[in-house]
């Protein structure tokens, strides 16, 4: 019998789809009066979050942060949001307050048009299942091709590296102790796991200066993660060089401290929440001059290339993320 650690999360949901009329990993698009796309998520205690270091205000911001990652690298402007939440016995109604002001900071800051709410009991910790719709832009996207810039709209691997110290600390409470000056000394990698930041406005931004991707992707998972799914997408192989990756302050020192590869970090640990898109060559002067939040790490390839990271020695390493399977990477 197999179970899910051999099998990997993204064997096991395109198994599930097997036999089935429909297709996994493609965006729930929706016809009407213009195009939407849909994204949401179920973000659960004890897997997705702990409330005894996540301040509740963060952790509402960042349950609507994450899908509107997914409408941004749809290149969908975010229009509705429904918030459905298990509440458990041990959060009072002040607790579920706190949360609902992240909720709605987050909402209005993203500049979603409406807003819902629905409350369940949970008899196993809160719950938090989001949903949220975005307007595609009419125009479509121009076809991948090589030598298309991969950008990334922010630092990587700090999310992972921030986890680390509030887990670290989580430790030393239990004991009866306190880290605050770890706390402190890395506090912009803390931040970018509790509360992280999404280029606000960015479709409408892309508009504006006459920039069309070839392609976009949500980094949650890790940046390998994303290459993957752009390689299994476009056809194309792709490369991004070590040294070119954004990194926050504090990353190599803790790092070096944790014994953990800030590299590795970025490309495999995931809560990142960046934005990262394919730019053609073309828009590359008017892309540098409007968007400097974003980095260039690499550019699109021949398919026979794969995705690959160049290490500053130039040795090109294949890429893997954990939850792909050898032999599908859609």
């Amino acid at each position: 019998m197999q179970d899910f650690g051999q099998l990997g999360r993204r064997e096991a949901i395109r198994q599930l789809f097997e036999g089935t009329p429909f297709e996994p990993f493609r965006p729930a698009l929706t016809e009407g009066g213009s195009r939407c796309l849909n994204a949401s998520r179920l973000l659960l205690e004890g897997i997705d979050f702990d409330l005894i270091y996540f301040p509740l205000k963060h952790l509402g911001y960042k349950s609507v942060a994450a899908v509107t990652g997914e409408l941004y690298a749809g290149i969908a402007s975010p229009a509705t949001l429904k918030i459905a939440l298990g509440v458990s016995a041990k959060l009072g109604f002040d607790r579920i307050k706190e949360l609902w002001s992240g909720v709605v900071s987050a909402a209005q800051e993203f500049g979603y048009k409406s807003l819902g709410l629905e409350l369940q009991p949970s008899l196993s910790g809160l719950s938090i299942s989001v949903s949220a719709t975005g307007t595609l832009s009419g125009s479509e996207r121009p076809v991948p091709a090589s030598k298309d810039l991969l950008c990334v709209g922010g630092a990587l691997g700090a999310a992972y590296l921030g986890l680390q110290v509030l887990e670290r600390g989580k430790a030393a409470f239990e004991k009866g102790s306190e880290n605050k000056e770890e706390l402190e000394r890395y506090r912009m990698l803390v931040g970018s796991y509790l509360k992280p930041e999404l280029p606000v406005g960015l479709p409408e931004a892309l508009a504006e200066a006459g920039i069309k991707p070839s392609a976009a992707y949500f980094v949650d998972r890790g940046l390998a993660d994303a290459l993957l799914k752009l390689v299994g997408d476009t056809g194309l192989g792709a490369k991004v060089y070590a040294d070119r990756i954004p990194f926050e302050g504090g990353s190599f020192e803790l790092g070096k401290a944790l014994d953990i590869d800030p590299v590795s970090a970025a490309m495999n640990g995931g809560e990142d929440y960046r934005i990262l898109l394919a730019v053609p060559m073309s828009c590359y002067e008017s892309f540098r001059h409007d968007f400097q939040t974003f980095d260039i790490i690499g550019h699109l390839a021949q398919s026979d290339v794969g995705a690959v990271l160049v290490s500053p020695d130039g040795l090109e390493h294949p890429v893997s993320a954990p939850g792909w399977s050898t032999t599908d990477n859609h």
